[in-house]
């Protein structure tokens, strides 16, 4: 649909919604621009603290993606009438703390009732038009780094079926309430340290890391090759899976993504399926030289962040995507 759209005849939109990227990108100056996304979804968990948190660190995520800083966020609300607000007040309070931790100022907002309460925010950041890390610049040759473990749809689904463990909840809200700051930071650092900067990056979010990784490869005209043993699994993903708790999002990336994949028959049915499923705060996809990958793996573990190299970028082949 949006491209039947008019295409944007700006020249100082670097990223707009024709790239199926992370964020929008408006150049102010030659060395400075915005970077503008909005994001908000109905509740994946009971605590509504938590819920917050997540709805947060899920907006702020797609500035990350790109390399950008977060600065102001307005909060997007929707809320039934007859609600409780003390439930309000703990997802709005949730989400202000993770605002606070990111150094983003939550500056105003919007509320709406609505039989089905949805949280998220609008964020707004800076960065050097220079630096942008578009998800069409990963380059044959590139390692491909994850900096998160995956399964946080297929727990939500078991949690919302009441066969969720309490450690798999646990695991998963942890994951989804950490910012992908660090993460970010960690590979700019790396990028000045060794005088060549990130060439591509996407946060994995609502179409899974194929879906993303398909996005990728697209724009960048380039093929992604995966290895389906450095690909992590949250505690209980794999066996929610086995338990049949397959949300409809995963089936349906899974439906619109699969005819971009080539999957090598040694990969196991479960770990196919975990790779489509729809990530709430997931981690970032990171194109890097492969001189630099192991660099930046090492500094991202020092820093406590479970990243690791999951496969390599080559030139254009059959298949966007390439599962073994």
């Amino acid at each position: 649909m949006l491209g039947k759209l008019p295409r944007i005849q700006d020249e100082n939109v670097l990223v707009g919604f024709d790239k199926a990227d992370d964020a929008g990108v408006y150049r102010l100056s030659p060395t400075l621009a915005l970077v503008q996304t909005v994001d908000f979804f109905t509740p994946i968990v009971d605590d509504p603290y938590q819920y917050g948190e997540i709805a947060a660190a899920n907006s702020l995520s797609d500035v990350y993606a790109m390399g950008g800083k977060p600065l102001s966020a307005l909060s997007i609300v929707a809320f039934p009438e007859k609600g409780d607000l003390e439930v309000l007040e703990q997802i709005l309070q949730g989400g202000f703390a993770k605002m606070q931790e990111a150094g983003c100022v939550v500056i105003g907002g919007h509320s709406i009732r609505d039989e089905e309460i949805k949280f998220g925010y609008s964020v707004t950041g800076t960065i050097d038009p220079s630096r942008v890390w578009s998800n069409a610049g990963a380059r044959p040759g590139d390692a491909l780094i994850l900096t998160k473990q995956l399964g946080t749809g297929v727990i939500a689904t078991a949690l919302k079926r009441g066969i969720a463990s309490e450690n798999w909840v646990s695991a998963a809200a942890d994951s989804m309430r950490t910012l992908n700051r660090q993460a970010c930071e960690v590979a700019i650092r790396v990028s000045h340290e060794t005088g060549d900067s990130v060439h591509g990056a996407t946060d994995i979010t609502g179409f899974g890391l194929l879906g993303h990784a398909r996005e990728m490869a697209l724009a960048s005209n380039v093929t992604l090759e995966m290895d389906h043993t450095r690909i992590a699994a949250m505690p209980g993903a794999l066996e929610a899976i086995r338990r049949g708790a397959v949300p409809a999002g995963l089936k349906n990336n899974q439906e619109f993504a699969s005819c971009s994949v080539s999957v090598d028959a040694s990969v196991p049915s479960e770990i196919e399926t975990l790779l489509y499923d729809p990530q709430t705060s997931g981690g970032l996809l990171i194109s890097i030289a492969a001189s630099h990958a192991a660099a930046l793996e090492s500094a991202l573990r020092a820093a406590n962040i479970p990243a690791r190299q999951v496969g390599r970028v080559r030139e254009h082949g059959e298949h966007p995507i390439v599962l073994f």
